[in-house]
């Protein structure tokens, strides 16, 4: 049996825009409503329409809000329940009432087109809705895409259904972008707004390594190996810091692969960037030293109050801990989440060397001080005597603390 043409229409939207059948009828009985009211109703009135999609053929109907008497304020709209009881006897405050109105086939040209402007924006509205869904579960995944062009420094990426946005804060400098290539890309964020839908993709957020390890190492995928935390300065160097429970399993040979494979393959996505893959320790100091390998460390002094940490490597080991332009040393400081001081360990040897004379020289001097003391507090205990009331007897004073006057005399 052949279908119907306006069947066959309804399909052909459902299939274009990826819309439910259901969506585009009611869609389509809104336009239908909105065409009636034009044409042969009027504008305050609320108009509800229902159609048959095999065979195109509508029933329509009006609708009245039943309110009280002094409530009623347009007449188009409402009715009271008098009023409503006239065409339903069991009417009252608060329900509504249908009136059937006679369908019509024909309608003018401005009836028409504002039919066509209800289906538009309605099948807009509910294609973004199911966008918006659809990539909102997306967030912070990786998805792969085409720059379709290059405006203002911002890069447009083609994703199939929709465009990205990928902003300079979110591009990598040492990136060359050109329309037709193909790369993948971080979703960072997905928007509603007035404008539209907004999706941001990047290629230097921290999350594309996330995501690239987990496409290409299967124990992250499942989650027996573990990312904690990764600090990264795109298009140069990354530290990732990885871990598991299972026993027996090795999460840094894990995500490196058999001869360096799976490592090899997420270096080819991002160009020049290397990766440091460090094993996660609790322990803060096996953590710190890890995060700053290659370089030997010597000692590490923690400070929990600042969450601050004091390294001393050797001399010869300085330069390594601390990386080109401080680079080591400050992603190990994003990767712990410790403030970390680089210090050769000469320096902590010439400290120890100048406090012991310090602390003997202390010694010394202790003795003299109180002395000082004790001979402060004699002169303040004569004073005192001087000016008490009742006055010692000097020749008892004398005795128990002799001075040099007394023994001249």
């Amino acid at each position: 049996m052949a279908q119907n043409p306006f069947a066959l229409a309804i399909n052909q939207i459902c299939d274009e825009k990826g819309l439910s059948k259901d969506v585009v009828i009611e869609t389509i009985e809104a336009a239908v409503a909105a065409a009636y009211r034009k044409e042969y109703g009027k504008p305050n009135q609320i108009i509800r329409a229902k159609m048959n999609p095999e065979t195109g053929e509508y029933d329509v109907w009006q609708i009245f809000d039943v309110v009280e008497d002094e409530e009623k304020h347009n007449s188009e709209a409402e009715y009271t329940v008098e009023e409503a009881k006239e065409h339903d006897k069991g009417a009252k405050v608060g329900d509504q009432v249908k009136i059937v109105l006679q369908p019509h086939s024909e309608f003018g040209r401005i009836a028409a087109q504002t039919a066509k402007q209800v289906i538009i924006q309605r099948l807009r509205e509910a294609e973004r809705d199911i966008l918006f869904t659809e990539f909102k579960a997306k967030e912070q995944t990786l998805i792969n895409g085409a720059v379709q062009q290059i405006e203002n420094n911002n890069v447009i990426v083609n994703l199939g259904k929709l465009n990205a946005i990928m902003p300079p804060s979110e591009q990598v400098q040492s990136e060359k972008y050109y329309v037709g290539q193909r790369l993948r890309v971080y979703i960072k964020a997905v928007e509603e707004t007035t404008k539209g839908l907004t999706v941001v993709v990047s290629r230097s957020d921290a999350g594309l390594i996330k995501g690239l390890f987990a496409l290409e190492v299967p124990e992250v995928m499942n989650e027996t190996v573990e990312i904690k935390t990764i600090s990264r300065e795109a298009g140069s160097r990354s530290k990732v810091a990885v871990c598991t429970d299972q026993e027996g399993l090795d999460p840094v040979g894990s995500c490196v692969g058999q001869r360096a494979a799976r490592i090899q393959a997420i270096l080819a996505e991002i160009g020049e960037e290397k990766i440091d893959i460090i094993l996660w320790d609790k322990n803060a100091e096996k953590f710190i030293s890890s995060a700053l390998a290659p370089a030997k460390i010597e000692k590490i002094e923690l400070h929990d109050k600042d969450q601050k940490a004091i390294v001393y490597v050797p001399e010869d080991q300085l330069s390594l801990a601390i990386g080109k332009g401080g680079q080591n040393v400050r992603l190990a400081s994003k990767l712990s989440g410790w403030s970390i001081d680089v210090e050769s360990s000469a320096d902590m040897n010439t400290e120890v060397k100048d406090e012991a004379p310090k602390a003997k020289e202390a010694k010394e001097v202790k003795p003299k001080a109180k002395a000082k003391t004790k001979k402060t507090k004699k002169d303040a205990d004569l004073d005192v005597i001087a000016d008490a009331e009742k006055i010692l007897d000097s020749a008892e004073v004398t005795e128990e603390v002799p001075t040099e006057e007394s023994k001249e005399s």
